[in-house]
């Protein structure tokens, strides 16, 4: 340390001496909540990163017993099809490609850092004639907004319109689409709420469960503000859905039957890292589950309200957490 650093900071120290003799200086009275032993425990770098490992074989023989029927009859079809379909099939192939590539473009141009670039410069100019934009009052929701299109049109237009030139006997309502046998299916949906919800509330007793969500840093400024993040929150959720657990499973359920499942879950599980520790883990469980679901119902709509409603719940739990739920409908100004 630099003798002019030592000295700045010796300056420093007996300024604030001198402003608690003269009874300047305040401190805060507050007291932090106590944290209990098992959050403590929860907490602890070491105990936390082992955390996942005995969960994970637990759930394993119980996802199996659950699933093991639909498997074996996913693997059946996929038999049936490639004897019907002799020959070598790209499918797999330009999936795997198609699914890196709109990753990797998600990455770098999907985020916050394109917006900010080449989309807020444009609306800060259709701002100065345009009353209603409010760019300053709903900038970051504006940029949630990219992110939620670039999901759209990253997991479904492109990869279906690309699917649907390079095999165009497929069809795409194959893929997860399909509104029938949704509702004989409703009671996994509630089945999987039962296991999903209380494993939530402990991840919820997490200190940096309470400072992630929900992304929009403004949703606590009004329910219309609230609201309108849902929305664009399960936009892009319908689109991931549709994603992994439609398209993936649909391009690669021929060549690999329930094996499918399992690669899907890679890169799921792989797009939740920054998020919490225990939640990046609970995506290789909640991969397989829901694409085991989509397999059996089908479909990617119970998969979805199971998402949504989660999301929800975790978005509530995280403001009324931290006491900062809405409390007017519209935000001032």
């Amino acid at each position: 340390m630099s003798s002019a650093l030592a000295t700045g900071w010796l300056a420093h120290g007996l300024g604030l001496l001198a402003q608690a003799s003269s009874g300047e200086l305040t401190f805060p009275t507050r007291e932090l909540p106590q944290l209990s032993w098992f959050q403590q425990l929860l907490a602890h770098p070491g105990f936390k990163s082992l955390i996942p490992l005995p969960i994970l074989a637990l759930l394993a023989p119980i996802v199996w017993r659950f699933f093991r029927d639909s498997w074996r009859r996913t693997d059946e079809e996929a038999a049936a099809l490639r004897a019907e379909h002799p020959g070598t099939d790209h499918r797999p192939a330009v999936c795997l490609v198609l699914v890196a590539v709109v990753l990797t473009v998600q990455e770098y141009y999907g985020g916050r850092s394109f917006y900010d670039q080449m989309i807020r410069p444009g609306l800060r100019e259709l701002d100065q004639s345009v009353s209603w934009l409010k760019l300053q009052k709903y900038d970051e929701l504006y940029g949630y907004c990219w992110w939620s299109f670039a999901r759209v049109a990253g997991y479904v237009l492109f990869p279906f319109a690309a699917w649907k030139l390079l095999f165009r006997k497929d069809s795409l309502l194959d893929m997860g689409l399909r509104f029938r046998g949704l509702m004989s299916h409703a009671w996994l949906y509630g089945l999987c709420l039962l296991v999903v919800v209380p494993v939530m509330l402990v991840v919820a007793q997490q200190g940096d469960f309470g400072t992630y969500y929900p992304f929009y840093n403004h949703s606590s400024r009004s329910w219309n503000d609230f609201i309108l993040w849902q929305l664009i929150y399960y936009a892009q959720f319908l689109a991931l859905e549709i994603f992994f657990r439609g398209f993936m499973l649909g391009a690669l359920k021929r060549s690999m039957g329930s094996a499918a499942i399992f690669v899907m879950a890679v890169p799921y599980c792989m797009i939740h890292y920054g998020k919490p520790y225990l939640e990046a883990h609970g995506a290789i469980v909640a991969g397989v589950v829901l694409g085991s679901l989509s397999m059996r119902s089908r479909s990617v709509y119970v998969g979805f309200l199971l998402h949504i409603t989660v999301a929800f719940l975790m978005d509530f739990l995280s403001l009324y957490k931290r006491g900062a739920l809405p409390t007017s409908f519209w935000a001032p100004g």
